[in-house]
């Protein structure tokens, strides 16, 4: 552990803060939960769940449109979440934050907004080979209906993109770069700032996926020049159904909305509509309001923690862990990059990823089985599915120990 890890970590008390997740306290099939599938969906702590309590026992109205009291706090409230998502990611102004579902819906809307309004046949799109299944289908769609092409980063054995390979494929046909910063499977953090300003020299935009950075890493979206950059707030502490895309106002100003219907107009007849300013252009409808002000209350409670003491707690985490697991005989990561998120993906020789995640449940142990909604990437390293264990800053020491026992367990079951 460096110098500055230590001081970083200096009082980080994880009992403590364990304190506030409810759902942490429960027992499963008689046994303490100990809950390691944070990159799935991270748990919420209290200052959350009493925020999405307090909207609907006090303040529940509709936004934007009433003048009456219930309105005016409803819709402060809410709009102070797009200024602290707008100052978590240290972007210019609050016109470029929009509400979105979740990170896929952030990808679906730059890629039907944008895209249909720019790209042409015979453009290109590049993704990586990581990507979730948000970041592939969109772009599949947009090239199919555009006649463009879609273009793969091909990544190593450790689960790294290849750089040399991705400077290969940018060209001038070359329009959007689409990648995640941290990979939901693998763990691998990516170079995006690299990356952004390598698709730059090439004339080409770049979005990324920062479903699972946003919670684990300061994210500063002026600093690595992104173009795009979502997130969900359901991995953020916050809940399922909200989440934010960031676009730089210039290129948000130059796209069409994404629906149409209430809150996004300005004015409407038969004859014409005319389109509200940013960002509301993009959100119509009722939005998800209590959803909203319980991400703008998960915001407050991360920066209350510290990005920082999360990432290096999380670091230490990863450190601990997968040095545990590499003893176990039998046992492969699947991931290895120099660079890592709190995510151990692997598999064991002879046993199915759904049976090892069935006998950890039984030990009251919560990971993921599966393909993770990365079917290419469990493609490329060979294996039908992977377990998954993520790890969040309200994870322990003693939590990995049970899940290496649990690992035991399951070897014994199927000896």
């Amino acid at each position: 552990m460096s110098t500055l890890t230590s001081e970083i970590l200096t009082n980080f008390d994880v009992e403590k803060l364990r304190e506030d997740f409810p759902v942490l306290k429960q027992q499963i099939h008689g046994k303490p939960l100990v809950y390691l599938d944070s990159a799935a969906t991270a748990q919420k702590p209290y200052a959350v769940i009493d925020a999405i309590r307090r909207f609907h026992e006090v303040d529940c109205a509709n936004i934007h449109r009433g003048v009456h009291e219930l309105s005016q706090r409803s819709t402060a409230a809410y709009e102070q979440t797009r200024t602290r998502a707008r100052q978590f990611l240290n972007a210019a102004s609050d016109a470029e934050i929009v509400f979105v579902r979740g990170t896929t819906e952030g990808v679906n809307l730059v890629a039907s907004s944008w895209g249909h309004r720019h790209l042409k046949a015979g453009d290109e799109i590049v993704i990586s080979a990581m990507e979730h299944h948000s970041n592939i289908v969109p772009w599949q769609m947009l090239c199919e209906a555009r006649d463009a092409r879609l273009r793969v980063i091909p990544m190593n054995d450790r689960g790294e993109l290849i750089l040399e390979e991705y400077e290969k494929l940018l060209n001038p046909r070359t329009r959007m770069v689409a990648v995640a910063h941290i990979s939901n499977a693998l763990g691998t953090v990516n170079p995006v700032a690299e990356m952004i300003a390598m698709a730059h020299r090439a004339g080409a935009l770049a979005l990324i996926d920062g479903a699972q950075a946003a919670p684990h890493l300061q994210v500063d979206v002026r600093a690595l020049d992104a173009d795009f950059y979502a997130f969900s707030g359901h991995k953020t502490l916050g809940p399922t159904g909200i989440g934010i895309l960031y676009g730089k106002q210039a290129l948000l100003e130059n796209m069409p909305p994404y629906q149409g219907g209430g809150d996004m107009i300005r004015t409407v007849t038969f004859e014409k509509t005319t389109y509200a300013d940013l960002p509301y252009k993009f959100e119509a409808g009722t939005p998800n309001i209590a959803g909203g002000i319980g991400l703008g209350a998960a915001l407050e409670y991360i920066g209350g923690i510290g990005i920082e003491r999360i990432a290096a707690w999380e670091h230490e985490l990863l450190r601990y862990g997968t040095e545990q697991l590499e003893r176990i005989p039998g046992l492969r990561i699947i991931g290895t990059a120099r660079e890592k998120a709190a995510v151990i993906s692997f598999v064991i020789e002879g046993i199915h990823p759904h049976d090892i995640g069935t006998v950890l449940d039984l030990e009251g142990i919560a990971v993921r089985t599966g393909h993770h909604c990365a079917q290419p990437v469990m493609d490329r390293f060979h294996v039908p599915a992977t377990t998954r264990a993520s790890l969040a800053f309200y994870n322990t020491f003693a939590e990995i120990d049970k899940l290496v026992a649990g690992i035991y367990k399951v070897k014994e079951v199927f000896a």
